[in-house]
């Protein structure tokens, strides 16, 4: 008998070690109104263009910058609000395994809107992140469970209003404070989490360079058990690098989004993770250029950055 038990163990051990690696894809900013939401509303779809990438993996994210709802008013005390029609949400359905609501956006139309929102994500089947009906529900993690493999995403916002923090009985987001983002990270490893990725809404608006706040903050949470850190939030793509080993990249840019003048905020990544249980295999950008409705369009042959384990600088890949 213990003979078996020895083979079985070892059997098991050779199949986890075998497992095939999960693909995750993360994309920036999803805004539905203004421009989107007319594409939408004539009929048309903005995520077609990136339809194959966006189910080309074992698991895909991105940011809603915006509710889905049909109730609440715009905050008097913000130059931008955004509400999307709950007609987009059948285009969301597919493409979206989960979507992040930590962002300065989700409370544009007030607490009713946000919980709106949540329903209508529960009834499409896609799970939602760094926001909930109380503190604690806005800061548990997204699990992805793909190939025997456990995957912990957290989500943060750190732009303001502050007002749209989930309270310890009231609804809301998931505000970053380092001390919390650390325990987050910690309880998550505890849970069981094989690996641990932050998806955070942080920087200044338009500035291609990270600020000196988000490398520190990004370097505490590899320190404290983060094995890829993800931003968006600053419109435009912020570039990456590695911190012991671990990658970061710092701005995605926005996917769908309209509005903007700058070039730069035409232009944002698609990022695909290649994981196994010992952290990130591999990794890549996709250069996504936004039209004047904001419909994200592919960029072939345009090079965004790439790279492996293994390696200490990010390196240049095009784009196919």
């Amino acid at each position: 008998m213990k003979r078996f038990l020895f083979l079985l163990c070892a059997l098991c051990s050779f199949w986890t070690a075998q497992a095939d690696p999960v693909r995750l894809v993360f994309v920036g900013d999803v805004m539905l109104d203004d421009g989107p939401g007319q594409v939408i509303a004539s009929g048309r779809d903005p995520l077609a263009p990136f339809a194959a990438q966006l189910r080309d993996a074992d698991f895909t994210i991105g940011n809603l910058e915006c509710p889905i709802a049909t109730v609440g008013k715009p905050l008097d005390n913000k130059i931008f609000s955004f509400r999307a029609d709950p007609r987009v949400l059948p285009l969301l359905k597919g493409r979206f395994d989960a979507l992040a609501v930590a962002n300065n956006h989700s409370g544009d139309y007030g607490k009713d809107a946000f919980l709106e929102t949540l329903r209508h994500l529960d009834q499409a089947g896609i799970a939602h992140f760094g926001g909930g009906l109380d503190l604690a529900r806005a800061h548990a993690p997204l699990w992805v469970e793909r190939q025997g493999l456990r995957i912990a995403v957290l989500s943060y916002n750190e732009f303001k209003p502050r007002s749209f923090e989930a309270g310890a009985d009231h609804p809301g987001i998931a505000w970053s404070e380092d001390s919390q983002v650390v325990s987050d990270i910690r309880a998550a490893r505890a849970a069981g989490a094989d690996l641990v990725i932050p998806f955070m809404h942080w920087g200044w608006e338009r500035e291609p360079d990270p600020s000196e706040r988000q490398r520190q903050l990004a370097r505490t949470m590899i320190d404290a058990g983060a094995d890829v850190v993800v931003g968006g939030h600053p419109h435009v793509t912020q570039g990456a690098e590695y911190y012991r080993g671990k990658l970061i990249v710092y701005s995605l840019g926005n996917f769908v989004f309209d509005g903007f003048e700058l070039p730069a905020a035409k232009r944002g990544w698609l990022l695909r993770l290649t994981l196994d249980r010992k952290g990130m295999v591999a990794w890549e950008t996709r250069a996504a250029q936004m039209d004047e409705e904001g419909t994200p369009y592919p960029v072939p042959g345009e090079l965004t950055p790439c790279g492996k384990a293994g390696e200490t600088k990010v390196r240049m890949c095009a784009n196919p």
